[in-house]
């Protein structure tokens, strides 16, 4: 568990719904990243869940009333969000939705979030009935909401607690924690697209026989995570591993290079920045066998050929515009030299930035070293866990990206 929350103070609300049942997990998942999390409910919240359990999850006593006497002041609308880095609402409802638009203030929340801090950033999650999301009045007062500056977490697609299916579902603990972490990052790649591989390739022998390596994807999939948390749209090439899609970022899957090269290519016009993860095949096997193959009397190995693949980082670099984009970044896994092999593999390559890191034992760990080469030199990036080497690297980019644009 990170601890990408430590030291942030949330003012967790809670509304009329039956998600509620969610706000549990979500507020025992924000302290185990290490927030300090203060309940707001409504009335309505506590015919959903009690302030019991929320007072237990939290370990903090929740709020009801706007004249709460705890308070000594009886203002707890001004000192709940005082030093509050965020308020998020989750679940959020249609009604609450309409207070938060037209600045109601009839109850604790919604007062609170009207006399907030305009540095407090205000986060919703809606969650309601797939009708209730799509009616106009709703969809007039979310857009509304969003000019005013509040962000939406959701909502999801899916089943729902009515028996419907559609738009209106809360976002799962997880997912709501993933968008909180990232409202706190820098959007150094605000509007830009980026399109990352991740993980091995698979190349058949037979159907039930191939060549691969083992590349997890765990570093991939953490910079497509940091570029979204980021700002940036990410689509993400992936080949067989067994990850979750980060939260917000667009997947797919493949199996062989072949496959890769073809999904790169056919997505990489309009993207802004290339990012090559995968550890991809070098070779395939040209004859591979429709039926698994079998042992010899004489114990004879297979006669297996062997063509080399494309080579997808420099078929990204071959399309590279006058004006400079798609920017390629690729990854290099040397077992020696790598100062020495890296360097001369990005000019080898022609790109702007290689990240090169100490081949096979890296794969599958939860934390690496890594080299940013450039036209300049090289810089180490210590050892640290793969998600805070992602968002580092991701900081890297957007730095030259902006100086790149400062010189156009």
């Amino acid at each position: 568990m990170s601890m990408d929350l430590k030291g942030k103070r949330i003012v967790l609300g809670l509304t009329g719904g039956v998600a509620c049942y969610k706000a549990a997990e979500l507020c025992r998942a924000l302290v185990k990243h290490g927030a300090s999390v203060q309940v707001v409910m409504t009335e309505a919240a506590t015919h959903f869940i009690g302030a019991v359990t929320m007072q237990a999850v939290s370990g903090n006593p929740v709020y009801l009333d706007q004249w709460d006497a705890r308070m000594a002041n009886n203002m707890a609308h001004i000192d709940l969000t005082r030093g509050a880095d965020a308020i998020l609402i989750a679940p959020c409802s249609a009604d609450f939705i309409r207070k938060l638009v037209h600045g109601a203030a009839d109850d604790l929340l919604s007062l609170l979030c009207v006399a907030r801090p305009r540095h407090v950033p205000l986060h919703v999650a809606p969650a309601m009935n797939v009708e209730m999301w799509d009616n106009p009045a709703t969809q007039r007062n979310v857009t509304q909401l969003r000019a005013d500056g509040i962000c939406l977490f959701g909502p999801g697609r899916g089943a729902q607690a009515c028996g419907e299916t559609g738009m209106g579902r809360m976002l799962e603990a997880d997912e709501l924690v993933d968008e909180l972490i990232a409202s706190f990052q820098q959007k150094v790649l605000a509007g830009r697209r980026v399109m990352i591989t991740a993980g091995p390739t698979f190349e058949p022998i037979d159907p039930v026989r191939g060549i691969t390596n083992l590349s997890s994807g765990k570093m991939g999939y953490a910079i497509a995570r940091a570029a979204r948390e980021a700002g940036a749209d990410v689509t993400l090439v992936s080949g067989p591993v067994s990850l979750p899609t980060p939260h917000g970022v667009r997947r797919i899957d493949v199996l062989t290079a072949q496959q890769m090269h073809d999904a790169v290519m056919a997505g990489v016009t309009g993207q802004h920045v290339f990012i090559g993860v995968a550890a991809v095949a070098d070779w395939r096997v040209v004859n591979a066998s429709d039926q698994k193959l079998k042992k010899t009397p004489d114990g004879a190995p297979p006669a297996l050929e062997f063509a080399q693949n494309a080579d997808i980082l420099a078929s990204v670099a071959a399309t590279v515009s006058l004006s400079g984009w798609p920017y390629c970044v690729g990854f290099a896994a040397e077992s020696e030299q790598l100062e020495t092999y890296g360097a001369a593999k990005r000019e080898k390559k022609g790109i702007p930035l290689l990240v090169g890191n100490i081949g096979p034992q890296t794969f599958g760990q939860d934390d690496n070293t890594i080299i940013l080469f450039d036209e300049h030199g090289h810089v180490l990036l210590e050892r640290a866990d793969k998600l805070t080497l992602a968002r580092q690297l991701v900081s890297e980019i957007g730095k030259r990206l902006e100086q790149r644009s400062l010189l156009t």
